[in-house]
């Protein structure tokens, strides 16, 4: 019987979307929600995945995240700041949304259990919330 499990992670991140003309083109934080959910067919100990071994995927990334900026490097006037002060960025080249972090993470995670020889995940679910009321979901077959 095919099984889901999940796993919610948090932190804190800036980023900017220069192309924007609500607000989001300003420097802003959020306070970012991330739901990793693995889908397959359990072992014989009825087990999809161990939760920690999970977390040792997921953690490292939400590490390199936390309070840093996301900083696309199409930004000129962003990149231009950060070169000449030394604070937490990550380079990424894509818009910042909340899709493209999406993708982002589902890309990474993917590697990092198919390294890990996770071989029971049949299905990987990706849902980054970046507000209260707004999420992102992707999600890929393997």
């Amino acid at each position: 019987m095919i099984t889901r499990i999940a796993k919610e992670f948090h932190w804190e991140m800036a980023h900017r979307l220069p192309f924007h003309t609500g607000g989001c083109q300003n420097v802003h934080g959020h306070s970012y929600r991330l739901w990793v959910e693995v889908e397959g067919e359990p072992d014989l100990q009825g087990m999809v995945m161990d939760y920690l071994d999970l977390k040792a995927v997921v953690e490292p990334l939400v590490k390199q995240l936390d309070h840093s900026f996301l900083c696309d490097r199409a930004d000129e006037l962003m990149m231009q700041f950060f070169h000449h002060n030394s604070l937490k960025v990550n380079y990424v080249d894509f818009p910042t949304t909340a899709e493209n972090i999406a993708v982002h993470l589902l890309k990474e995670i993917a590697l990092r259990l198919k390294e890990s020889q996770s071989v029971l995940v049949k299905r990987l679910r990706i849902r980054v919330q970046e507000t209260e009321r707004t999420y992102a979901e992707v999600s890929q077959d393997f």
